[in-house]
């Protein structure tokens, strides 16, 4: 992993499940060249972990807060992470948890 790459984890609140998030938060991640993985919480939010460049990271936590079109976003935490390689390859989404 290069020396620039940092994590970051998100958690977006609102109505974020059963409406796509997941699938456009990795498209966007993708996009932007971030590896990681996205997935829904059992409290009804989404967990948003990426590794990459700062600015990267930014523009990604811009698209988190707008999300997509069916998305109703009301909030996004960030806090920094520590690198995973676990997740250093490729960004995913990961299964939905049990109801």
């Amino acid at each position: 992993m290069d020396a620039s790459r940092i994590a970051r984890r998100y958690f977006v609140s609102g109505m974020v499940q059963g409406v796509g998030y997941r699938y456009f938060a990795r498209q966007t991640a993708q996009h932007l060249g971030l590896v990681g993985y996205v997935k829904n919480l059992r409290d009804g939010r989404v967990e948003v972990y990426a590794i990459g460049l700062a600015t990267s990271l930014a523009s990604l936590r811009a698209a988190l807060d707008r999300g997509p079109q069916g998305a109703s976003v009301s909030g996004v935490t960030e806090e920094d992470a520590a690198i995973d390689p676990k997740f250093a390859d490729r960004f995913s989404v990961e299964r939905d948890i049990p109801r």
